[in-house]
């Protein structure tokens, strides 16, 4: 019943949009002949931008003007919530927290995915597709389904106890007593156990781009550094990085984005309790359990206001990369 509920729904999207365009074509082939050619690319693009503008366009502005109202967004209240969210300690550590995902996992994710990338284009062929096959199998799994598998990993029982937890019984293994992992905030371990389902889950992604990219390196140049002198190192810090640089900046600039609007991993785990939270996990507190439409809105701008020049600056990467092939 549900692949045919599927199969339904998916031939009729193609036939409502076979049919919006064909209404748009009958509608350009009506104007004078100059200007036909000239209308018709227009018309043809103006579902996607209709799309964008009810989608995309329109909830943004009305977040934008909910964050200047109080928490049933009805009256106007200026920048209050804006206030009372830098005013308040747990906010300002929920931003700490976020900006912790923001220095520490893209970066870690380049790093592990590159290396595995190296070492794994070393290998031979069969053996390159298993272990690239493994790593980036954790990708065909939901944030939420990777958040529930590592909460069996960090679970705790009383000891004395047998130990569910894989990492605990490992621990007590060594006849130490079991620690609340996911509810030790000293030194932010928990927050750092959690950014690890992460790297797990993420690794595999800048692993596949960085891997197409170092195979793209031309042949010609790897062979005149190393005639020329050059060891293994020089070949790939002054050689192979350069010329994969666009896409370690892509594959950065796409983490980072998506670990700014991490939220299933911390609700999952800790919904944000032990000093865990960030800013999209608060936004959905504010949003179903406070009711506070205001607030919530006002964080949802400040983290558009921080995602926008990472945009930005990924978009005038893409242009230069460009201009320059």
């Amino acid at each position: 019943m549900k692949s045919a509920s599927a199969l339904v729904t998916v031939v009729a999207g193609i036939v409502i949009a076979l049919g919006v365009f064909w209404v748009l074509n009958k509608l350009a082939e009506l104007l004078p002949a100059k200007w036909e050619g000239r209308i018709k690319p227009y018309l043809y693009i103006l579902p996607a931008y209709l799309a964008i503008t009810i989608y995309l366009l329109y909830p943004t502005l009305v977040t934008f003007i909910n964050s200047f109202k109080d928490r049933s967004s009805t009256e106007w209240v200026g920048f209050t919530n804006y206030g009372e969210l830098f005013s308040d300690t747990g906010f300002r550590e929920t931003l700490f927290n976020t900006l912790l995902w923001v220095a520490i996992v893209p970066a870690v994710t380049i790093t592990i995915g590159l290396a595995v990338a190296v070492l794994a284009d070393r290998l031979g062929p069969k053996s390159e597709n298993l272990v690239k096959t493994m790593i980036f199998l954790p990708m065909a799994i939901s944030m939420v389904g990777a958040a529930t598998v590592w909460r069996f990993v960090y679970d705790i029982q009383p000891a004395g106890q047998p130990q569910t937890g894989l990492l605990n019984a490992v621990w007590t293994a060594f006849g130490r007593d079991p620690v609340p992992w996911l509810q030790t905030s000293t030194f932010r371990l928990n927050t750092l156990l959690l950014m690890v389902i992460l790297l797990w889950a993420q690794v595999g992604y800048a692993m596949v781009l960085l891997s197409a990219a170092i195979k793209a390196v031309p042949v010609d140049t790897l062979e005149a550094a190393r005639i020329d002198g050059a060891n293994e190192r020089q070949v790939f810090f002054r050689v192979v990085l350069p010329q994969v640089k666009g896409t370690i900046i892509a594959v950065f600039v796409t983490v980072t984005i998506m670990v700014m609007k991490i939220f299933d991993i911390v609700y999952t785990n800790t919904n944000g309790q032990f000093k865990t939270n960030v800013l999209a996990n608060e936004f959905i507190n504010e949003l179903t359990t406070n009711f506070n439409y205001g607030a919530a809105s006002a964080i949802v701008v400040v983290l558009m206001i921080a995602v926008i020049p990472i945009m930005m600056y990924q978009v005038k990467n893409f242009r230069e990369q460009e201009a320059s092939s």
